[in-house]
């Protein structure tokens, strides 16, 4: 082999070891993020710099077309976000159910701290004075404020394989949407900790190397994951369209979601524990059926949390946290040389 040959062939391997390295670093943080409420795996793929290009590459492999590039992004962004659930699912699941307050002052400051982001990606297109935009934004803020105010936020509710999918959905938007959050959609439709949990008992099963116990969760696990190719396939082909046609709209419409997500979060609600002689689930409370209910949380009753003077304030200091958190991460993804945030404002 030539001297030129080696050289182009040293150069292929850089750019794609640096496409790994970015798209491993950007699927942590979407992963992470989309298991928790309030922030958007969209948001964190943008702060690292490749929000742009895991669009196309999605729209490309959706449409049939195969491009290495495309396929290496998307591989390395799945592997690492896969494992970033599977490690932290149950984690995530006991602070949100042991820690609420804190954890969803947490999730509104990580709220907040994507609107600079998304504001950047208005401001880049021109489109901060366009009518559009302002009608998109006011229609992703009336949509989520719609949701939070019509749907139950707390842990309990039931689940089927049909939720099961549109969860699936859901998550898989957050995903590829800036402002959307999978998690926060989770919650809203009473399906956040039933799921990790599954999660989370895969990740025991397949630790204890008990794969009956892994392919017992297919009923969650299945229709998730259906949901989620279904997801990406849509969500992923009509944000590169809409980008294309009506950037501006869909711009607003971004960051109205980002900013309505927060009424899901706020006021906060606490768990009722179950005592022995109250109805729960219709049924009055044993000194025999306690001990279950108590270790199963994600079944208790909300009701609104009325938090002190201390609280308020390590409430608001938790959500500046949250949101320095955020914009570091983008500080981190501005330092990528991928011209992907060049091109889109960010």
């Amino acid at each position: 082999m030539s001297r030129t040959q080696n050289a182009k062939t040293d150069d292929i391997d850089g750019h794609m070891s640096s496409v790994v390295v970015r798209g491993a670093f950007g699927g942590v943080l979407m992963g992470l993020a989309n298991l928790v409420p309030g922030i958007s795996g969209g948001t964190m793929l943008l702060a690292a710099g490749i929000f742009r290009a895991v669009i196309t590459a999605l729209a490309e492999v959706t449409t049939l077309r195969f491009r290495m590039r495309s396929v290496v992004l998307l591989a390395s962004v799945a592997a690492a976000g896969g494992v970033a659930i599977l490690l932290f699912a149950g984690l995530l699941k006991g602070l949100v159910l042991d820690h609420r307050w804190i954890m969803y002052s947490l999730f509104i400051g990580l709220t907040f701290g994507g609107v600079p982001m998304v504001w950047n990606l208005i401001r880049g297109a021109g489109a901060t004075k366009s009518v559009p935009t302002w009608i998109g934004a006011a229609i992703g803020f009336g949509a989520l404020a719609i949701m939070a105010f019509t749907a139950s936020t707390g842990t309990n509710s039931t689940s089927n394989m049909g939720l099961f999918v549109l969860a699936g959905a859901a998550g898989a938007s957050a995903m590829v949407l800036p402002g959307v959050s999978g998690a926060y959609l989770l919650l809203v439709l009473g399906q956040y900790v039933p799921i990790l949990a599954s999660v989370d008992r895969v990740k025991e099963g397949l630790k204890a190397g008990d794969f009956s116990a892994v392919i017992a969760e297919w009923p969650t696990v299945v229709p998730v994951g259906i949901g989620v190719a279904l997801g990406l396939i849509g969500v992923s082909n009509l944000l590169k369209w809409m980008l294309h046609k009506y950037e501006a709209l869909t711009l607003g419409l971004l960051l109205g979601l980002l900013l309505g997500s927060v009424l899901g979060l706020y006021p906060f609600r606490d768990a009722i524990e179950p005592a022995i002689g109250s109805v729960f689930k219709g049924a009055q409370v044993t000194a025999e059926s306690l001990p279950s209910l108590i270790e199963d949380q994600q079944d208790w009753p909300m009701r609104a949390f009325s938090p002190t003077m201390m609280q308020v304030a390590s409430s608001l200091g938790l959500m500046v946290v949250g949101f320095l958190i955020t914009g570091g991460v983008a500080r981190l993804g501005a330092l990528s040389t991928d011209g992907d945030r060049t091109s889109t404002g960010a």
